[in-house]
This record gives C-alpha cells, sequence and structure tokens, in this order.
C-alpha cells in the first residue's frame, strides 16, 4: 500500500510539474522562415502566432499568391519548432521515466 501511495504522489507532483511547464510554453518563442528570409513568423510553443514580418520587396500585387504559399511554409516552420521545443520541454520534465506518447496531451 506504501507503494501505492508514493506512486499517487509522484503522479501529483507530476501533474504539477506539467502544469508548471505547460504555463511556460507560452514564453517560449520560435520564429519560422521562409523564402530565404522572406517571410518570417513568430509563434509560442502553445502554437500562438505573435508575429508577421514580411520582406517589402513581396508587397506587390501580382506576389501575393507567392506570399501566400511563403505565409503557409512559414507557419509550419514555425509550427514544427514549436513542437520540438515542447517535445524537448517534456523529455526534460519527464526525465526519461519511460512515460507513452501522448500519456500528457503531449
Amino acid at each position: 500500500m506504501a507503494d501505492f501511495l508514493g506512486m499517487m504522489k509522484q503522479a501529483a507532483q507530476l501533474q504539477s510539474k506539467m502544469q508548471e511547464m505547460q504555463e511556460s510554453l507560452a514564453n517560449v518563442e520560435v520564429e519560422g522562415i521562409s523564402g530565404g528570409g522572406l517571410v518570417a513568423v513568430r509563434m509560442t510553443a502553445k502554437m500562438d502566432v505573435k508575429g508577421v514580418k514580411i520582406d517589402p520587396s513581396l508587397m506587390k500585387a501580382e506576389e501575393r499568391e507567392v506570399l501566400e504559399d511563403l505565409l503557409v511554409t512559414a507557419l509550419g516552420d514555425a509550427r514544427r519548432k514549436a513542437e520540438t521545443a515542447m517535445q524537448e520541454k517534456m523529455q526534460s520534465l519527464t526525465g526519461g521515466l519511460g512515460l507513452p506518447p501522448g500519456l500528457f496531451g503531449q
């Protein structure tokens, strides 16, 4: 029974740490880039877009479709980097406990 209580205490501590980590992900920012730097997107590790930078050379009416494609690519790049940042935070938190993926909404 003592083992069970110890496991429950560890689970509660892990849950508390997970909550803290989720809150800290809002402060981790990544930048996705496309078009060799013509378009950049900043977002948090929680996938909240914080900003978009567009090179002035793309602000031509005939370049609209190119700009739209570059934005999609930059957002995808930022999302991948945000997911990587989140996974790194998760690994540092769980410290090799061997927990199955997705256990805490990962």
